[in-house]
């Protein structure tokens, strides 16, 4: 329970959430009449990234990168096959170190952090982040729950900040490049996780952050609801002189991109950056974790290896590979 000095507290930030948010609807309004300018769309005036330009590029992206082999080995095969482009890294999983070893073997693949801040064992021992995690150091689901707590309480803000700190450590010591950062079911929607995520990432090269940003057509209940603090995400990582992705698919289906859905998807993909994530592993459901039981891991691998897929993406004339590329391909 919060106590009413807590309760005060999370009514005041969301009283301030709501009024960013009304600010944040009249500027981008004013966004997109700027956008109507080919000469904008063109050349990326608006904020200065390819956010905005006419040309289409891909990331394919391997979430959960290290959570179990089989997902490791799920991420080599489509990585040699040239479909995945990236893969996001869990460094504190079960999984982490053969996909270290594995991603040091893979030179075309780009590899994010991939920070767990729920559903997802804490890098930090229990006794460090007790605000966070049980007594065996495991962070439960329950988004609403730890928001709140993110929010109104100041200890637990500062053990989030420690245990974000520690999984950009723990991917620095890797050796790899650091492509981009993401969060585990996308908790960086968050303001206070994105916040302290783009203070840390500062001190480790953070340089692009995922938009979970679906069209309508894809993900009508989720895009409607999350498109206000998505455009408060935008805000802030353009702020930050960061790339983002403007379109991501896998969020409506996740844990279901088949062969179908990425064809469907390919076949409308918009102008600028999209980034399409899957969850492909040799194995499915709960074999990879207790709350994936109704996920088709190896229906999604199955996709990514499809020739139809391959040759569909190589009709579009994209460019790909990960946000590292983004500007050279420019």
């Amino acid at each position: 329970m919060l106590d009413s000095d807590a309760g005060r507290e999370v009514q005041r930030l969301a009283r301030g959430a709501i009024l960013e948010i009304q600010g944040e609807r009249a500027r981008m309004s004013e966004l997109f009449k700027l956008v109507d300018h080919p000469a904008a769309l063109e050349f990326g005036d608006i904020d200065g990234s390819l956010a905005c330009q006419r040309r289409r590029f891909l990331i394919v992206t391997a979430d959960d990168f290290g959570l179990h082999e089989s997902v490791n080995e799920a991420v080599e095969q489509t990585s040699r096959a040239g479909i995945l482009t990236a893969a996001s890294l869990m460094v504190g999983a079960p999984a982490a170190a053969d996909a270290i070893r594995r991603a040091r073997q893979l030179p075309q693949l780009r590899v994010g952090l991939h920070l767990v801040l729920a559903d997802g064992a804490a890098l930090l021992a229990p006794h460090v982040v007790p605000g966070l995690v049980d007594e065996r150091g495991h962070m439960d689901g329950r988004m609403v729950v730890r928001g709140l707590r993110f929010f109104a309480l100041p200890a637990v803000r500062k053990q989030l900040e420690a245990e974000i700190r520690a999984q950009f450590a723990a991917f620095a010591r890797t050796g790899l490049a650091l492509d981009h950062v993401n969060v585990h079911k996308h908790f960086h929607l968050h303001p206070t996780v994105l916040g302290l995520l783009l203070r840390v990432g500062r001190d480790y090269g953070l340089s692009a952050v995922r938009i979970p940003d679906e069209p309508l057509w894809c993900a009508p209940v989720t895009g409607c609801f999350l498109k206000p603090w998505i455009a408060l995400m935008r805000r802030r990582l353009r702020a930050a002189g960061l790339m983002y992705n403007d379109t991501v698919f896998g969020l409506g289906a996740s844990g279901a991109m088949t062969e179908t859905k990425l064809l469907t998807i390919i076949a409308r993909l918009p102008p600028g950056v999209t980034e399409i994530y899957l969850h492909p592993a040799t194995k499915s459901g709960g074999a990879i974790g207790s709350s994936m039981s109704g996920y088709r891991h190896a229906e999604e691998l199955a996709a990514l290896l499809s020739p139809r897929v391959r040759e569909a993406i190589a009709a579009a004339e994209v460019g790909q590979g990960g946000f590292a590329d983004i500007r050279k391909d420019g």
